[in-house]
């Protein structure tokens, strides 16, 4: 622990002030009046406007939630998928805790600015802002994943890497077809670039500008600011670990972050997101691995003991914290003090690492304006160990069980096949190539809305574009699957009634 990260006790502490507002050694940070841009692709009428007292990004909060996209959330894997415990998290209430953890850290940090004045233009209006971006973007920052969870994107990556090489188009390798970033789209397939590609393409509510949010937004959800061409797992720089959008967004990414000024660095908000997206998965996963019976009390109380002896100038000391809660539900006369006391844990160690996120926010806040913060908010700060500890003992425990293994093997079953049968369907769709009949049928199964998105992006475009885009157009409908439907489906075209 170095002393910065020593000097952590859970409280808000002021960051250092910044030479002319973020300014320093020749670098020109971002300014908050264009990250928080309300710019949409379409813009609505002043007379839509005067009417409605909302501001910009409390409207894309009901866009959101009205959305069927966002609804299919409630049967798509946090961690148990198919699982049918009302207790167990979905995809759906992920993003509710995510939602409600951005929103505070939000309000903390937003609050941090103002009160030490951090920025000399920014405002309570903008802190308010802040909270609503993060607000909606923890509810679509899952909304591109497959079935199945982070195992559906790696098997469709595996997917790609198996069969891209093998597929052929008109006699031609379509590998051979296909420029480079298009292939490493294919090969790199990623959730959250998806995402981006589901709300500003897929979601056909008005138009072709899906639903259409404001800049800040989608530049929020934007993880990772590069093509998947970008990529460099090896840089030491979290933003270069994956890409954050396909080359068919790619004007829209440049749009977005040329209004909000962000350009190639990550938007200050997504680190804020990220943080909450962490913290609320990595302290769910250890709830619902003890509520399933992958992890009982004494095995977390045995992990959590070395961090005792490291926390010893924390305000939060892990293994202490749970056998007090333990002593407290025993004293109360609960019928379970162990199961009281991991539940209550958990909101305690959420608490803690709200603190830890905020402090890291704040201490790094000339880094994270001028882009060159590599980091989570995490790091260096107590926060880091803990989180990395209960990431690892959910890996070991419960991602490494056999039963989540088996769990995985079917997936992939699943997954594989709809692969198989969907690209070998798409590949003729709408070339002057004759269909047979099954690939008809098949392709038929595809949503409208998906097939409509694909005609106006390919309206113009080459073959190879096309292709390329037919490709895209499968993984559209394999990632607007359900858990429930993805299953069903395969069922129903293996004949399993």
């Amino acid at each position: 622990m170095t002393p910065r990260s020593e000097s952590l006790r859970g409280e808000m502490y002021p960051a250092k002030r910044s030479p002319a507002d973020g300014e320093r050694k020749g670098i020109k940070a971002m300014e908050w009046k264009t990250l928080l841009s309300t710019r949409r692709e379409r813009e609505s009428s002043q007379r839509q406007r005067s009417s409605d007292l909302r501001s910009e990004f409390e409207k894309d909060y009901h866009r959101i939630i009205g959305s069927a996209s966002f609804r299919r959330l409630q049967d798509k894997t946090q961690v148990f998928p198919l699982d049918k415990s009302d207790f167990i998290r979905t995809r759906l209430t992920h993003s509710l805790e995510v939602s409600s953890l951005g929103k505070s850290l939000g309000q903390n940090i937003g609050e941090n600015i103002l009160t030490y004045r951090r920025n000399s233009g920014f405002t309570p209006q903008m802190k308010e802002d802040i909270s609503h971006i993060l607000e909606c973007a923890g509810l679509i920052h899952d909304i591109g994943n497959p079935p199945f969870g982070h195992f559906g994107e790696v098997a469709i990556r595996e997917w790609f890497a198996r069969w891209l090489p093998k597929l052929s188009f008109k006699g031609k390798s379509v590998m051979d077809m296909l420029t480079e970033q298009m292939k490493q789209d294919l090969l790199h397939f990623e959730g959250n670039a998806q995402a981006l590609r589901l709300v500003t393409r897929l979601h056909y509510l008005v138009d072709e500008h899906g639903m259409n949010l404001t800049y800040a937004l989608l530049n929020t959800i934007i993880k990772y600011p590069g093509a998947s061409t970008d990529i460099d797992e090896n840089s030491g720089n979290i933003k270069d670990k994956k890409m954050g959008y396909y080359l068919a967004e790619e004007k829209i990414f440049r749009s977005v972050t040329e209004a909000t000024g962000a350009g190639s660095n990550r938007h200050p908000l997504t680190y804020i997101l990220e943080a909450a997206d962490d913290l609320a998965y990595k302290t769910a996963d250890i709830e619902d691995a003890f509520v399933k019976g992958f992890i009982t009390y004494d095995m977390l109380a045995q992990e959590l003991a070395p961090l005792d002896k490291e926390f010893t100038k924390a305000a939060f000391r892990p293994l202490e914290k749970l056998r007090q809660l333990c002593d407290r539900g025993a004293a109360k006369g609960v019928s379970d003090p162990a199961s009281y006391a991991v539940k209550n844990w958990i909101v305690s160690a959420q608490g803690f690492l709200i603190n830890c996120a905020t402090y890291g926010f704040t201490s790094n806040y000339d880094s994270i304006m001028e882009g060159t913060f590599r980091h989570d908010l995490f790091h260096d700060t107590f926060g880091q160990k803990l989180m990395e500890l209960l990431g690892d003992m959910a890996y070991r425990r419960v991602f490494s069980s056999m039963a989540i293994y088996k769990m995985e093997v079917s997936e992939s079953s699943i997954l594989n096949y709809l692969m198989d049968k969907l690209v070998h369907a798409a590949l003729y769709y709408d070339t002057d190539e004759p269909q047979d009949t099954i690939d008809r049928r098949v392709v038929s199964f595809i949503s409208d809305n998906y097939k409509n998105a694909y005609k106006r992006q390919a309206e113009g475009k080459s073959e190879e574009e096309k292709l390329y885009l037919r490709l895209l157009l499968v993984t559209d409908y394999v990632c607007g699957m359900t858990d429930s439907y993805a299953k069903r489906l395969y069922q129903e075209m293996n004949g399993m009634l």
